[in-house]
């Protein structure tokens, strides 16, 4: 599935860029191929446009906020946050040009992240983080940056049990153990749910995290997938810790996404320093990072194909694949595919 070409995935929120990363100045960001700038108006709310000037197409990212309004660095056509052009300099006040705008597109900003959505008409809102609102938890941001990896690809991965043993042998996962746990998937309007116990190594830095001494221990974890491309995965250990891991894969395009995570927890600062936490999460998604980036961009979302061959354990992974298809179908769009190599083309049409 080539994501930029499917015009539904349009239709969901995508965080954007952290809350406190976006100024009054323009932010010039890719959306599903869509060239997009935002910027912080005179109160302080962000707005987002795309980064077209109407007038000779130069990008209004490479110009500056001015009263509120992005100013076009080319001819200083103004605009405004809905994406109409306000203020032409060459013009006296008295000459109108209504047909002068470019298209703007709705913002939320919650969860300390600004959201868009490039459709009038959201397929769903936000997703549901209760904890992170709620009054003992903590929310800790761990990193924001580009992976050359599908979203699609990202989210399989964050469901996926039978990977832990080899990916993530140097953090936690257990190769002489490589049998996955076992799951139970539960249907949502936004995706599905999922529930597993995993046993797992604490290693070290994970014993001061976790407040618990034990070698090994387990996790609980009761996950939500919210298509196309988040999840919340929720574990609760053995001593009553919550740890929650949020994480988006925000598509730049066919091949990039913006990779948002964060964590709630429900300890302080004291218990566990939020640098410690960092440091662990990390460890563990720069094992996926490394594997994640060697995977093809294009996810054949057809299961019945030679393409990729599937075990029992990718239940999650094939779930998604099956809903996103159940979605293009339901809303009239063919799955849009690129040209697979020559060799891989012939062995699937034997």
């Amino acid at each position: 599935m080539l994501v930029t070409q499917q015009p539904i995935l349009r239709r969901f929120w995508y965080p954007i860029v952290p809350a406190q990363q976006l100024s009054a100045s323009p932010f010039p960001f890719t959306l599903l191929g869509e060239n997009i700038v935002l910027w912080r108006d005179a109160e302080g709310k962000a707005q987002c446009i795309l980064d077209r000037c109407c007038h000779r197409s130069a990008k209004l990212s490479k110009g500056w906020v001015q009263d509120g309004r992005i100013v076009c660095g080319y001819h200083g056509w103004e605009y405004d946050g809905t994406g109409q052009c306000v203020r032409i300099p060459q013009m006296t006040d008295r000459e109108t040009m209504p047909g002068a705008r470019t298209p703007g597109f709705k913002v939320q900003e919650k969860y300390d992240y600004v959201w868009v959505t490039l459709s009038e008409e959201p397929l769903a809102g936000l997703p549901d983080l209760n904890e992170a609102e709620k009054p003992g938890y903590r929310q800790i941001h761990e990193f924001y940056e580009v992976w050359e990896c599908a979203g699609l690809r990202l989210m399989e991965n964050s469901f996926d049990n039978s990977h832990f043993s080899f990916v993530h042998r140097a953090s936690f996962g257990d190769q002489g153990h490589p049998e996955p746990a076992k799951l139970e998937i539960m249907d949502t309007p936004t995706g599905f749910r999922m529930l597993t116990e995993v046993p797992v190594r604490n290693p070290e830095v994970q014993k001061r995290n976790l407040g618990m001494e034990d070698d090994w221990t387990v996790r609980y974890m009761d996950s939500n997938w919210f298509m196309p491309f988040a999840r919340a995965l929720r574990i609760t250990y053995p001593n009553g810790l919550f740890h929650m891991i949020f994480t988006a894969a925000t598509p730049i395009d066919d091949e990039t996404s913006m990779v948002c995570q964060f964590v709630v927890r429900n300890d302080t600062e004291a218990d566990a320093s939020a640098e410690d936490i960092i440091a662990f999460d990390r460890l563990v998604t720069n094992e996926d990072r490394e594997i994640l980036e060697s995977t093809e961009g294009d996810v054949p979302l057809e299961i019945g194909t030679r393409e990729e061959i599937h075990m029992r354990s990718d239940r999650p992974g094939i779930v998604m694949r099956q809903k996103m298809k159940a979605l293009l179908d339901a809303h009239g769009e063919e799955e849009r595919r690129g040209e697979a190599p020559v060799s891989l083309r012939k062995m699937i049409q034997r």
